[in-house]
C-alpha cells in the first residue's frame, strides 16, 4: 500500500481507548474510517497502564488476603507469588483484549494502518510507510508519555512503562513522585514483597484529592511499611559503585543506601512531537497539550482532539466518552453533544483505593464561601480487618452546600471504595442532598453503608 493515497470520512491517528472509541461510534454512524496506530492496540492503558496496574494490584491485594486468612485460623502461609506467572497471566488477558480490537476493527471495516501519521495541511495525513490518507475529519488521539527528570544519571531509573517490563520482583525498591502512578506502584510493589520507599518532593501525596483522606492513606501506607519521605528534592542518580543498585543523592545531601530499582513516578506529557500540528494549524499550549474547547475541536477546521492529549482530564473513560460524543455530533446528527466533564469520579488504586467525585472541601468553599459549606464525616475499620485485627482504616467524607446540604463533594479512602464510589456518584451527579442519603435505607453489614449513615 506504499505511496498509496486513501479517501475517508475520518482519520484516527492514535489507536489508545479514545481513538478506538471514536472510530468504532463513526463506523457505526456508517463513517468510512482509518486508523493509524504503529504500536498495539489500547495505547497507555491497555499496555502499560490501567489495565496491567490493576492485574498487578489485584495480585498484591489477593497477598495481602492471604494474610488476613491466617489471622482468622486458615492453614496458610503468606508467601509472594512467582514473578514470570504473574506476568503471563497479566499479558495473556491483554493479548486477548488486543485480539478483541482486531477483530472488531475488521467487523466494523475500519482500515488500520500500524503506520505513525503526521498532519500536512487541507485533510492530509502522511504515514511514514508512504501512504497518505485524505480525510473529511481528522481526530488526534495520540495519547501521553512519563517524564524523566532532568538530572544526571536519570537513565539509571526506570519510569512506569519500565514498571511492566520488570522480569522479576525486585527486592528493594525507590519510587520517586508521590502522584497517582507512584503511589499506585508504592501499594503494589509493596504488597508483592519488595520493600519500597516513596521519595516526594512536596509536604503530603496526590495533590488535588482532600486532604483529610490523603492523610488516612498515608496513615495506612506507613501501616503497611512503606516510607514515605517527604520534602526530598532528588539531585541524581548514581550506580551503587562495589555493590549493584542504585544510590539516590538529595540536593545538598548525602547518596543513601543502594536500591535494586529506582522508579521515576514524576508526571507525563502529550504526545505531540512530529504531529505537524503547527503547519495545520492547530493550537499547542506551552506545556505540549493541544486546545480544544468544549466540543474537542481544535483551532483548525475539521480537526479535533480527545483524551490524554488535550491535557484536560488523564482518565481512560473520558478519553472514551469524549471520542464517543465527538462523533455522534460530526456523524451522528447531534450537533450539541459533548463531554459534561463535572462531577468525574476518578479512584487512585492505592492500597486501600481512594476515590473523589466532586469538590474537595477547599475547592467548595471557595466557590460557595466558608458559611454555606458543611462536611460529614466517619472513619472505621472494615469488619474483615477488625476481625483480623489489622490497623487499615477506611475514611468517608462528604462535602455538603447550602442549608438542603446537597452533596457536592464525596471522598473515600478504604476497602472497596473503588467499587462504592461509582454508584455514588450518579448521586452526587443528579443533586443528592445528605437527607436523601440518610433516607436510602443501609445495606448492613457493609462499609458502603457508612456512606448513608454520615451524620
Amino acid at each position: 500500500m506504499s505511496g498509496a493515497r486513501i479517501h475517508v470520512d475520518l482519520a484516527v491517528v492514535g489507536g489508545g481507548s479514545g481513538g478506538l472509541a471514536a472510530a468504532f461510534r463513526a463506523a457505526n454512524h456508517g463513517a468510512r474510517v482509518a486508523l493509524l496506530e504503529p504500536g498495539e492496540l489500547g495505547g497507555t492503558c491497555v499496555n502499560v497502564g490501567c489495565v496491567p496496574k490493576k492485574a498487578m494490584w489485584l495480585a498484591a491485594d489477593l497477598g495481602a488476603r492471604i494474610g488476613l486468612a491466617q489471622a482468622l485460623g486458615f492453614p496458610v502461609e503468606p508467601a509472594c507469588p512467582d514473578w514470570e506467572t504473574l506476568v503471563a497471566s497479566r499479558q495473556r488477558y491483554i493479548a486477548n483484549i488486543h485480539a478483541s480490537y482486531r477483530k472488531r476493527l475488521d467487523e466494523a471495516g475500519i482500515v488500520r494502518l500500524p503506520a505513525r501519521g503526521r498532519l500536512a495541511g487541507d485533510g492530509l495525513v502522511e504515514c511514514d510507510d508512504g501512504t497518505q490518507l485524505q480525510a473529511a475529519h481528522i481526530l488526534l488521539a495520540t495519547g501521553g508519555s512519563p517524564v524523566r527528570p532532568d538530572i544526571p544519571g536519570v537513565e539509571l531509573g526506570i519510569d512506569s512503562d519500565g514498571f511492566f517490563a520488570l522480569s522479576a520482583a525486585p527486592r528493594r525498591v525507590a519510587i520517586i513522585g508521590g502522584g497517582y502512578i507512584g503511589v499506585e506502584l508504592a501499594g503494589v510493589m509493596q504488597g508483592l514483597g519488595c520493600q519500597v520507599e516513596l521519595f516526594v518532593r512536596g509536604d503530603s501525596l496526590l495533590k488535588g484529592f482532600d486532604p483529610d483522606v490523603v492523610e488516612r492513606l498515608q496513615g495506612n501506607m506507613h501501616q503497611s511499611g512503606i516510607a514515605l519521605h517527604f520534602g526530598y528534592s532528588l539531585a541524581a542518580l548514581e550506580a551503587g559503585g562495589d555493590s549493584d543498585g542504585v544510590r539516590l543523592r538529595e540536593r545538598d545531601g548525602d547518596a543513601g543506601e543502594p536500591f535494586d530499582a529506582v522508579i521515576l513516578a514524576t508526571g507525563r506529557r502529550p504526545n505531540t512531537d512530529g504531529l505537524g500540528l503547527e503547519a495545520a494549524g492547530v493550537r499547542v499550549a506551552d506545556d505540549g497539550r493541544i486546545e480544544v474547547d468544549g466540543f474537542q475541536s481544535t483551532s483548525a477546521e475539521q480537526i479535533y482532539a480527545v483524551g490524554d492529549v488535550t491535557g484536560r482530564l488523564a482518565l481512560t473513560p473520558v478519553a472514551i466518552a469524549e471520542g464517543r460524543r465527538l462523533m455522534d455530533r460530526v456523524f451522528g446528527g447531534e450537533p450539541g453533544a459533548c463531554v459534561d466533564h463535572g462531577n468525574v469520579p476518578t479512584v487512585v488504586f492505592s492500597h486501600p483505593p481512594l476515590g473523589r467525585v466532586g469538590l474537595t472541601e477547599a475547592e467548595a468553599r471557595e466557590r460557595f464561601g466558608g458559611d454555606a459549606v458543611s462536611c460529614h464525616r466517619t472513619t472505621f475499620r472494615p469488619m474483615l480487618h477488625a476481625l483480623a485485627d489489622v490497623q487499615q482504616h477506611s475514611m468517608f467524607k462528604a462535602v455538603c452546600v447550602g442549608e438542603e446540604k446537597r452533596v457536592v463533594g464525596l471522598h473515600l479512602v478504604g476497602e472497596a471504595a473503588d467499587e462504592i464510589l461509582q454508584g455514588f456518584a450518579v448521586a452526587v451527579k443528579m443533586g443528592a442532598t445528605l437527607a436523601d442519603f440518610h433516607a436510602t435505607v443501609a445495606i448492613h453489614p457493609t462499609s458502603a453503608e457508612e456512606i448513608v449513615l454520615l451524620r
